[in-house]
């Protein structure tokens, strides 16, 4: 199903339905602050299996990240963070960034990678975080499948492709086609692994 959501005042009564359905196992599609993600909730082990066939991966080796919606669920799922990385995040966060952490042991066991590491977002996008305050939680994440086309930016043109592979295509108005910069931040030396969207001075 296609869901209208406002981008700047998303009505609660289609929060709710969304959050409902992620917690009973659904699969969305939902606009962040860089490019439309595919998502579920993170405790629902067969929607994180159902993305991954769609994606065609391996869990434990795909590239997907928590998206939280703020730092307050960070403690949750990554072993203590020191001082001036906290500061790094806060800065950055909302944004269009990935940072790579070492996982907590609250971080579901088929999510972890082999590296015992976890890539959390905090999207700066009003729909993504008033479904994650909806739902009480983080939300599972990965890329759309495919080469990441121009026609991945129209809600209805994504909607004509994956519809029937999900539960809801969630139409926040046109997305972007560059994705989030990913840092990695599991050494001291903290690296740019993938320049997307977000600068980074640090």
């Amino acid at each position: 199903m296609l869901l209208h959501i406002h981008p700047q005042n998303p009505q609660p009564r289609l929060l709710t339905q969304v959050a409902e359905c992620l917690k009973s196992g659904g699969i969305i599609i939902y606009p962040t602050d860089t490019i439309y993600g595919l998502g579920c909730d993170i405790y629902q082990p067969k929607a994180i299996e159902r993305i991954c066939k769609i994606k065609n991966i391996d869990p434990q080796k795909a590239q997907l990240s928590f998206i939280c919606r703020d730092l307050s669920h960070l403690s949750d799922y990554t072993k203590s963070i020191d001082t001036p990385l906290y500061r790094v995040l806060k800065n950055y966060l909302p944004g269009p960034y990935t940072f790579i952490l070492p996982a907590s042991k609250l971080v579901p066991k088929i999510l972890k990678s082999k590296k015992d590491t976890v890539g959390i977002r905090v999207p700066d996008n009003v729909i993504c975080r008033s479904i994650l305050e909806t739902l009480g939680n983080p939300i599972l994440s990965a890329s759309l499948p495919g080469e990441m086309v121009e026609e991945y930016t129209d809600p209805d043109i994504i909607y004509e492709k994956f519809g029937n592979q999900v539960d809801y295509v969630i139409d926040g108005g046109t997305g972007g086609i560059v994705p989030s910069t990913v840092i990695d931040c599991t050494t001291d030396e903290w690296i740019v692994t993938r320049q997307g969207l977000g600068e980074w001075r640090a």
